[in-house]
């Protein structure tokens, strides 16, 4: 073999081990031709490892900025940067991968798809992370306390202790206002309970709301409109007025009834200015009396001088003892109740008015309190069933 020969380098490993066994092994050019080929192992193995990093910089993400995201489909979560890839199945992947690469590479053999192992590989860790990022999103669901959910216990528990109902105590709720509207009354006829309900004349739905709380079986007043102490204050159509003779009055009283009627009885809407005269407020009980109807005091002012009309007329009467929603502030209305319990207990019934404007929230209180009441005892009724009639 001639010098070309031997300089010339056999990339096959089978051919090049012939080659050295023929020749002697101190030989200067053998040295040669070993250090050659052991150069070129060299650097293949070298290219091999960097591959093999580059490969693996790759599948964990170390160079975030060059490492484009794999294309997920619409209708799936991407894929969380906070989740990490399964380390100990990437690394076994990739050692794998390394060995049979370097068989190939020594051996000059290309595989025809090269690249399908790392795809394959993406397309099975793009799940996997997919699959730890919905349970960790579970996870943090139970943490957001859920607090609307509480608040009618939480309401319930808020109720003070009610004390028996001593002798069957009556209770009589009146509501007062009726006719603007038939949404807002509806939340009061349907209340578990019987109720009275007194209605505005002139308006509206002054008749249907009539109606409908004679149909569903509880108790109609007129709310007969007067004028109040303070004269910018407009007590509406129908109303009583201080420069009218007590003969119109009477009339009128009696013109209202008839357009509400039948009713149970009557109430002073507003009222203080006429309530505090005895002639005026005698003339407006009369005309009650005359239509077969009870008169109810409001009781808009401390000075009303419907006591001294009734003794004057021989007419009985009722009157208020409670109002309800002063204030809409719900642990007002819950005080007012409870005042309203000492007073049944003290007189054997207590007549407490509310204002069918206050539908949003005193509807609901009642029927959050109605079974405790009714456990301890206590009697719901209407006025003219009471048995708080003041005899003069």
């Amino acid at each position: 073999m001639n010098k070309g020969t031997r300089n010339n380098f056999h990339p096959h490993p089978e051919k090049r081990k012939t080659a050295v066994k023929k020749r002697p092994r101190r030989n200067s050019k053998t040295k040669n031709e070993l250090s050659v080929s052991k150069t070129i192992v060299l650097c293949v193995l070298i290219v091999a490892a960097c591959f093999l990093l580059l490969f693996i910089n790759t599948e964990h993400g170390e160079n975030k900025e060059s490492v484009p995201v794999p294309a997920i489909s619409e209708g799936t979560i991407p894929v969380s940067p906070e989740v990490p890839l399964r380390d100990s199945d990437a690394g076994k992947d990739q050692t794998e991968n390394s060995v049979v690469q370097q068989q190939e590479e020594s051996s000059g053999y290309q595989k025809p798809e090269k690249n399908a192992v790392p795809q394959k590989n993406e397309k099975q860790e793009a799940p996997a992370v997919i699959q730890k990022e919905k349970p960790s999103a579970v996870q943090k669901l139970p943490v957001i306390p859920v607090k609307p959910e509480k608040k009618p216990e939480t309401s319930a528990r808020e109720l003070p202790s009610i004390p028996p109902a001593v002798n069957h105590a009556r209770l009589v709720f009146v509501f007062d206002d009726a006719g603007q509207n038939t949404s807002q009354l509806e939340k009061y006829v349907t209340l578990p309970f019987p109720v009275t309900i007194a209605v505005l004349p002139g308006l509206k739905y002054s008749k249907a709301c009539a109606d409908r709380v004679r149909a569903s079986a509880d108790e109609v007043m007129l709310h007969q409109p007067m004028q109040a102490v303070d004269l910018k204050i407009n007590p509406g159509p129908g109303a009583v007025t201080p420069e009218m003779q007590a003969s119109r009055i009477t009339a009128l009283v009696k013109k209202n009834i008839e357009e509400i009627g039948p009713v149970a009885g009557i109430n002073n809407h507003e009222g203080s200015l006429i309530s505090e005269d005895e002639i005026k407020i005698g003339a407006v009980m009369q005309a009650a009396k005359e239509s077969g109807a009870f008169f109810l005091d409001s009781r808009t002012t401390n000075q009303t001088r419907v006591p001294q009309a009734s003794m004057e007329l021989g007419i009985p009467y009722y009157e208020r003892n409670v109002f309800l929603d002063n204030s809409r502030n719900r642990t007002e209305i819950i005080k007012e109740i409870m005042r309203g319990l000492d007073i049944a207990n003290t007189k054997g019934a207590v007549i407490m008015i509310g204002h069918v404007w206050s539908a949003d929230i005193l509807p609901g209180i009642l029927i959050e309190m109605y079974p405790p009441l009714r456990n301890k005892g206590y009697v719901f009724t209407t006025v003219s069933k009471s048995g708080a009639i003041i005899q003069p």
